[in-house]
Parts: C-alpha cells; structure tokens; sequence
C-alpha cells in the first residue's frame, strides 16, 4: 500500500454525473482490461503504454446517441482509466478511489467485490496523483486537492489544456498523420500516427451507433441521422468542408483528448458557418440547432467549472465569420439555462455595439453568462506577465475558474493552491496554526507578538514566511510535470499543441513551446482587510496591542464582542478607500511578483498567481481560525477578488473602483463577481453599462454578473423545488443555487445585491 493514501473528494462536484451506460458487470471487465494493458505494458515506452491502454477504453466507453444529438459523440469514464483532469476521470493513469469505492458497493456477488479490492491495491502504487503525493504531501505544510487543513495544496493535473484546433481543420486526420511520417521517427511520433488511427475506429463506431438509430427514426429525425452519418464518413479521410463537419471533428477530438475547455472557438469554426450560411448550404437556425446540442452536449458532460467557449477579442482571423458565430451563440446561451458551458465573451474596441447589447440582454435575462473580459487591459497584461509578443498574448484564453492560458501553445495548469489569511494566521502565533494547534512555519523564525514596535516589522515578518511557501509551491508544481511526463505522453493533448510534433517530443517532455503554471491564492483580501485592521488599531491609533487583538482572534470573539465591532468597523477593501485598497493592492503585488519570479527562477514560461474561486473560499475557511478582520472562525473567505460578504457598503461603482486597482499585468486572471436586481439591470440598463465601461476603461480586466430578485435566494433555500433552474456565479462557475451546499449558499447571500 502507499504511505498515503489520496481517496476522497478530488475536486469540487456540484452537478450530479450521469451515470455509465454499461452494465456494472461490463464497466469491471474494462477497468480490468485496462489494469492489465498497463501491467504487461509497464516496461515499454511511456508513449506505447498510454496507446496500448487507450485501445481499451476507446472506443468501448462511447455512448449512444440520444434523439436530440446533432452531432456525434458521447463518452462515459470509469473509476480506472486515462485522461487529464479530475473533472472528468483523472490524471493520466489514474484511479478514483473514493469512486472505485462507491463502484464495489453496487455489485451484488462477493467475487466482483474481491476483484474491485484487487484493482484498488494495485492502483494505489500506480495511479499519478498517487505517486506524486508520496513525492510532495508531508504531515505540517502541504496537503492534497482537496485537504483544507493545511496552508498550501498540491495536486497533479493537466488542467485547461486548449488545441490547436485549426491545425486539425486545416489538415484533418490524414494530414495530420503525413506531417508526422515526414518527421525523423520514434517511440512519440510512432505511437501519435497510432493514435490518429484509434481516432478513426472511434468515428467508425460512430457511425455504427448513428446506424442503429435510423431504423427507428422519424423521417425528419432520419435525415438529422443521415447528415452525422454522412459527416462523420467525410471528416475521417478528408479535412472539414462543412460547419457541420467541422463542429463533428472538433467535438470527436476534444472528446478523445480528454479536454474539458473549448477555447476560441468562433476563429475555429466561424469561417465555416459564414461560408455555409453564404452558399445556402445551412441557414442561421440549422447553425443554432447544431450550437445547442454542442451546449447540451458540453452540460452533460458536467465538469462544474470547466466548459469554457471563448468568442470575442483581438487576434482573429476572420472577424466577420467569428462574429456570426458570436451572435448565433449568445441566443444559445439566453435561451438555455446550463450551468455549462462558461460562455466567454471577450471585448475590445471594435466589438460591435449589437453583440455588447446581445451580451448584456443575455445576462439581465438570468443566464450569468457570458462571463466578460477586457482585451485592452488582459492583452498587454498577459504580454507582460507571460513575457510573449503581442500577436502571441492575443491567443489568450481564460479556463476553469479563470486562469489564461496560450491556445494551442501554452500549459498553464494551477496545481498549487495557497490559503494568505491562514499564513497571516500562522504568523500571528509564532508558526502554530490555532485551528489545529500544529506548527506550519517551516525553518521561519517567527517572533513573538510583543516583539513588533511597527507595523513594518510585523508586514516582514509575514512576508518572510509567504517566501518559505512561494518557494515550496514552485517546487510542487513544477515536480507536478515531472512526474507527469514520466508517466505519460499525453498523445491526444501532445498532436494538437505547438512545438509537439515538429520538436517529436510528447507535451511535458520540452514539447509544449510554453511551458506554464498557475498557483491559485485564497483569502487574499482577508489577509489584506487584517492587516489595515493590525495597522490602524495596533500601531496608527494605539488602541490595543497586538497581543491583545490575537487573543479575542484565539477565543473567536466570544467575550471579546466590543473589539470584533472596532475590527468589523475599520474600513475595508470595496469601498474605494484609498489606503485600505492600497495595502491590497500591495499584498496582492508581493504574493503575485514572488510567485512569478520563483517560477522564472526555475526556468518555465511563466508562474503567476490566478485569483479564483471554485468554493475553495468556503472549505478552506472552515479551516481557518477567525481573523482580524472580525472573520468568526470556520466562516468562509472572500470570494477570489472581491471583498468579503457584507464588507462592501458604498455601492457598485465603488467596488469596482476597489477592483480596478490590482493591476492586471502581475496575475495570470482574476475574478470579479457582481449581482444585481433584474430592475436595475432593465430599468437601469444604460446606467449599468455605463458603469462597466468605465470599469473597464480603469484597468478592470474581467466581470461576472448575476441577476437575481431580492428576496429570491432565500427563498429558495426554504423551497428548493421552486427554483429548479436557479442560476448563480458562485466565482470562477455558474451553479444551479439549491444543487450548492448550504455553507456555499450562505456565502452567496452575504454578497451585496445591488438595485
């Protein structure tokens, strides 16, 4: 067995999955299958493995195809298989063992059970998280996705990954296939030719599944049949001609690649639907028909903080078809109510006013999406802190909760984590975290509290231990790809990503051409609140002693109410107050410049920090001791960007003042959130969009908005079954609001609702 063991929750689930179409009977024999392709597969070369292995869940886990499918493809997972993400699978070779578990207790005989046991031990030694946990967990300042007992998490994943899909439209699988016999050959290359091949049995079996639904179909639902069947004959020779056929071979690959994220994909596809559209071959509403089963399609597949399509913004090639495929997709998305896809909009200064104010109507109807994003701050921001050219930095993309990536040439997964108010915690009690009693400073010699005559000294003292763990996080998440690559190619993911094929190197093994990260950061604006509170009671004004202020911290203000109120009413971020914003501003600097150093340091593309939230805020502040912000102990965190529930007072242009200040170039994305009344957002409607554009014009890179009646959240906790179709921006994701937790619940009522 392995020193530690890693089941349990490994990522945030809000949506339900659908369950395997195979028979339980079935689903053992293929996680067997694969167990056993992997053993007697164990010595060769790492590309070969992951071929041999992928022959046995491809194309076997593909489903059918439902009545409303206009396109082809739908893929189940096991608790045992290959892929690159948690939210759907796992990591490579990878085994969910809480899910293998879970898996056990549905067989009914004793031997299948003995036979899950088997499967269980073996993966424990064999599964790539687990190996990488052995390598980096320890016991004080480093646990795993998700273990919110300790300051700093760790995980491996190959998060956010977005192809080269034009590469794939420009040449088809054929050509993709004689680009790489035109290299000089070896284990990588051979094993990419075998997989493109194992990418045509998957559109065979495709069209097996599309065949047994003919003969039962309507004559209407026969010629939808006879397109895809059609379709999906042409796009396995030949490079697409049709939207339809380009939609098909982006969606069968993505599938196979395992990706969760979509990218820009109005520059993909738009010259296609506009040359359709043009000739006669389809018209708007077949384009629409087509978008919204890829959006049903994306929502089944239920990733919770993934499903990103990006539309909008600089750098695309044809701007006239792109947008086409923009306004064809915003009615998708204001007509559907999915909690995927993240519908993305990114605008610049020649975004039509029509798509703007198709934006803005899709949100005030409910929707939250699309999620936008400002070009002219996120461009030269990304220029910077990724330290690329301009037409490269166009190539932006924002993934999962918010994180940029390059498309098609950049690796930007955030598997490290870092909880700041836990840090200022742990510094505050000589390295002793109060919620555990268990010391996390590491070498850092921590004074103790009466030992600070400034406040300065105190701010260095945090920022000397903030170092230790900037230093431990480069260090995890650059061995995170070590021991990746040691495992795996990543055949499907490699094909379609710059320099993999021209270099004839597999992704993490110098393939990639950017080689990034991320390292997402929680509690920042706690921290940052805590110290201006430290500041201006302790050291400005004189009120009480440090000492003193960590003491009512210790006993979560029970008898210590009268210093909570002075701690609660010292200003805070999200009011446009100067000062309080400036000391974010200047945590949030530190944290970020550290981050990026360590991992220029270490020689990669880029390191930066990503201010996200997936309800990492409300489970990692159920670990963390109550705060000198007035936080109460367990309660949750500020939400990525944004002020702590209930701090902002001073209304909406206000707090986007506060957020316009962090300055874009140091991060690697941030999220703002904000809600408002559907009267505000209709009634108001020129008042709200003057208000974003000057957000905009001040530095705000990104905006997310959720329209929702007074009263109506709380109601819907009592009566759930009155709002099925609820949606809110929990941060970096859209939720159904009675699929989420109470504690997550509560933490979106304390937000402001403006209106």
């Amino acid at each position: 067995m392995a020193r530690i063991n890693i089941d349990g929750e490994q990522n945030v689930e809000v949506s339900k999955k659908i369950p395997c179409e195979k028979p339980l009977k079935q689903q053992l024999e293929i996680m067997e299958t694969y167990t056993k392709a992997y053993k007697e597969s164990e010595k060769l070369d790492k590309a070969r493995r992951e071929l041999n292995c992928l022959k046995t869940i491809f194309p076997v886990l593909f489903r059918s195809i439902e009545d409303t499918d206009l396109i082809a493809g739908r893929l189940d997972y096991l608790p045992i298989g290959f892929g690159s993400t948690t939210s759907i699978g796992g990591v490579g070779h990878y085994c969910v063992f809480h899910k293998l578990r879970e898996f056990k207790e549905q067989l009914s005989t004793e031997d299948e059970k003995n036979r899950v046991d088997v499967l269980y031990d073996y993966w424990q030694d064999h599964d790539i998280k687990s190996i990488y946990c052995q390598d980096v967990l320890n016991d004080t300042t480093t646990g795993r996705f998700i273990d919110c007992n300790y300051p700093l998490m760790a995980t491996a994943r190959l998060s956010g990954m977005m192809l080269n899909y034009k590469r794939l439209m420009k040449y088809g699988i054929n050509g993709l296939i004689r680009i790489i016999q035109l290299k000089p050959q070896n284990e990588f290359l051979s094993c990419s030719i075998e997989a493109l091949n194992l990418l045509k049995d998957v559109i065979d079996r495709q069209k097996e599944l599309v065949l047994e639904k003919i003969p039962s179909a309507n004559t209407e639902r026969k010629k939808e049949l006879d397109l895809m069947f059609k379709d999906l004959d042409a796009i396995r020779e030949e490079p697409p001609h049709t939207f339809h056929q380009a939609l098909q071979l982006f969606w069968i690959y993505a599938l196979c690649a395992g990706v969760i994220n979509y990218g820009r994909l109005d520059d993909i596809l738009g010259t296609y639907l506009k040359r359709d559209i043009d000739e006669g071959i389809i018209t708007e509403e077949d384009a629409y028909r087509y978008l919204k089963s890829l959006w049903w399609m994306i929502e089944n597949r239920r990733t919770t903080v993934n499903g990103r399509i990006i539309v909008g913004g600089e750098g695309r090639d044809d701007v006239e078809g792109a947008d086409l495929f923009t306004r064809i997709c915003l009615k998708v998305c204001k007509n559907t109510r999915y909690v995927e896809p993240q519908f993305t909009l990114r605008l610049y200064k020649d975004t039509p006013e029509d798509i703007k104010d198709m934006a803005y109507d899709c949100i005030s109807s409910g929707a939250t999406y699309p999620t936008l994003y400002n070009d002219e701050v996120n461009v030269p921001a990304v220029e910077y802190a990724m330290r690329l050219d301009k037409k490269t930095a166009q190539q932006y993309v924002p993934f999962g909760c918010g994180e940029f990536v390059i498309q098609g040439k950049s690796v930007g997964t955030p598997n490290t984590l870092l909880n700041l108010l836990k840090l200022l915690n742990i510094t505050l009690n000589k390295g002793i975290d109060p919620m555990d009693g268990i010391y996390k400073g590491g070498p850092i010699h921590i004074k103790p509290l009466d030992e600070y005559r400034t406040f300065e000294e105190f701010y260095s003292q945090y920022k000397e231990l903030l170092d230790y763990y900037f230093d431990l996080s480069i260090e995890a998440q650059y061995h995170s790809y070590e021991v990746m690559n040691k495992e795996v190619s990543f055949l499907f993911t490699s094909i379609l990503m710059d320099d993999c094929i021209d270099r004839g190197k597999a992704l993490l093994d110098g393939g990639v051409e950017i080689l990034g990260g991320t390292n997402e950061t929680y509690g920042n604006i706690n921290a940052s609140d805590a110290l201006y509170a430290i500041k201006s009671l302790v050291f400005d004004q004189e009120k009480y002693t440090l000492k003193e202020l960590n003491e009512a911290a210790l006993h979560d203000f029970v008898g210590y109410e009268k210093i909570r109120k002075e701690l609660l009413d010292v200003p805070k971020y999200g009011n446009d107050h100067k000062e309080c914003d400036d000391l974010a501003n200047d945590l949030y600097e530190f944290v970020a410049k550290g981050i990026r150093q360590r991992g220029i340091g270490k020689g990669m593309g880029y390191y930066l920090i990503v201010i996200s939230n997936n309800q990492t805020n409300t489970d990692w502040g159920h670990k963390t001791s109550a705060s000198l912000d007035g936080r109460r102990k367990g309660q949750y965190m500020n939400p990525a960007n944004n002020p702590q529930g209930g701090a902002a007072k001073s209304g909406p242009t206000a707090v986007l003042n506060s957020l316009s200040r962090f300055k874009a170039r140091y991060h690697g994305g941030s999220v703002q959130n904000i809600r408002f009344t559907p009267h505000m957002m209709k009634e108001d409607k020129e008042k709200v969009e003057a208000l974003f554009d000057v957000y905009f014009k001040k530095g705000g890179c990104q905006l997310m908005v959720t329209v929702v009646d007074h009263g109506v959240l709380e109601d819907a906790q009592k009566h759930p079954q009155k709002y099925p179709d609820l949606l809110v921006r929990v941060a970096g994701y859209s939720a159904v609001f009675v699929d989420l937790t109470p504690d997550v619940q509560e933490e979106l009522l304390s937000r402001e609702l403006y209106g």
